[in-house]
C-alpha cells in the first residue's frame, strides 16, 4: 500500500471544522434544551451529521490517492532482440487533415502495439532519416519502451544532414551492423521498420548482405501510407513540396525480401503482431533485473461511498410534529 498525495489529507480534513462546529452547536442547544425541559430533536438529524463526517472522511482519504503497488521481476530472452527504426522524415508528418494523426502518430502506436506481441524480448528504438540515430538500446522494460518511442519520437528530432527533397535512405539501415545497437552475445536480430515507403533508391542486394538471414537478421517492415494525405504548414495548409509516392510498396516488399522477413500495410498491423511473435518465437527465458512496478488505484472505491453518504445526508426529510402546542 502507498499513498501518492498524503498531503491532500490534511488539506481534505479541514473540511471537518465545521462539522465539529456543528457538534459543538449540539452540544450547547442540547444542555439549553434540558434546562427549558424541551424533548429532543429526531434522531434522523444526528445520523445525517455522522454521516456527512464519515463522508468527508472519506473524501479526505481518496485525495490522499491510496495504491496497492505490486512488483515483479520481468523474464526475458538473451537469445534474440528487437530494434524499432521509426521513420521520422518529413513525410511522415502527411496526414488525412490537419488535424488527424499523422503518420508518425499511426506508427508510434503501432510499435507499442508490436513490442506486446514480444514481451520477453529486449527492444530497443532509433530513429531513421538519411541516419540511424538510437533513443534506446534494446531492454526488457516494455514500460520504458512505451515511453521513448511515445515521447521521445518526433518529426525531424534530430534533422536528417542534408536538406534534400527526400531525406529517408534506406541504406543507412546498415548503419545497424556496426552502431553496436546489440549486445554481441545475441545471435538473432530483428529490425521492425515503421516507415510510409517514400526513400531514395536503395540497393536491396546490398542490405541483404549486411542485414540478411546469414548475418543473423530479420527485417519486418509497416508502412503508413495513403494517397490523400498532405504535409500541412502551421497555417492549416498543404505544404505545395511534398507529393505522396505510391511506389513505396513496392520498394518495401523488395527491402523485407531482402532482409528475410515480409512487408505489410498499416491496416494489417494485427497479421504483422502475428507475423513477429512467429519469427521470434520462444526460447529461454532468465530474470531480468529490471524491476516491473505497477500501481492499482483505490481512491475511486473510497470516493464513492463518499458520494452516497453526502447523497444521503443531503436528502431532505419531512418535518415531524412534536405535539407542542403554543400557548395562547
Amino acid at each position: 500500500m502507498t499513498w501518492l498525495t498524503p498531503i491532500c489529507a490534511f488539506v481534505a480534513s479541514a473540511a471537518l471544522a465545521p462539522l465539529a462546529g456543528a457538534l459543538a452547536g449540539r452540544v450547547r442547544a442540547g444542555a439549553v434544551r434540558k434546562q427549558l425541559r424541551l424533548p429532543a430533536p429526531p434522531r434522523r438529524r444526528a445520523w445525517r451529521l455522522a454521516a456527512t463526517t464519515l463522508a468527508f472522511g472519506l473524501l479526505g482519504l481518496a485525495a490522499a490517492q491510496p495504491a496497492l503497488t505490486h512488483e515483479s521481476k520481468t523474464r526475458v530472452r538473451n537469445d534474440i532482440a528487437a530494434l524499432f527504426v521509426v521513420d521520422t522524415s518529413r513525410s511522415m508528418a502527411a496526414s488525412a487533415t490537419p488535424s488527424s494523426p499523422t503518420r508518425l502518430d499511426r506508427a508510434v502506436l503501432a510499435a507499442v502495439r508490436l513490442r506486446a506481441a514480444i514481451t520477453d524480448v529486449p527492444s530497443g528504438v532509433a530513429t531513421l532519416t538519411d541516419r540511424v540515430l538510437p533513443d534506446l538500446l534494446p531492454v526488457a522494460d516494455a514500460a520504458g519502451f512505451d515511453a521513448v518511442v511515445e515521447r521521445a519520437v518526433a518529426i525531424e528530432s534530430p534533422p536528417p544532414r542534408s536538406s534534400d527533397v527526400r531525406a529517408t535512405t534506406y541504406g543507412a539501415l546498415e548503419d545497424i551492423t556496426t552502431g553496436n545497437y546489440f549486445d554481441q552475445r545475441v545471435r538473432r536480430r530483428v529490425v521492425v521498420l515503421l516507415t510510409d515507403g517514400e526513400s531514395n533508391p536503395v540497393d536491396p542486394g546490398e542490405i541483404a548482405r549486411r542485414l540478411g538471414v546469414a548475418r543473423g537478421y530479420r527485417l519486418v517492415a509497416l508502412r503508413f501510407w495513403h494517397a490523400g494525405e498532405s504535409v500541412y504548414g502551421g497555417n492549416g495548409k498543404p505544404e505545395p513540396g511534398y507529393r505522396p509516392d505510391p511506389s513505396g510498396r513496392a520498394i518495401l516488399d523488395g527491402l523485407a525480401q531482402a532482409g528475410g522477413g515480409r512487408a505489410f500495410e498499416e491496416r494489417d498491423v494485427a497479421s504483422a503482431a502475428a507475423y513477429l511473435a512467429q519469427v521470434v518465437g520462444s526460447g529461454h527465458t532468465t530474470t531480468s533485473a529490471t524491476i516491473t512496478r505497477s500501481r492499482e488505484p483505490l481512491a475511486p472505491f473510497v470516493a464513492l461511498p463518499a458520494l452516497l453518504l453526502l447523497l444521503v445526508a443531503l436528502i431532505p426529510f419531512p418535518a415531524r410534529r412534536t405535539g407542542i402546542q403554543s400557548i395562547a
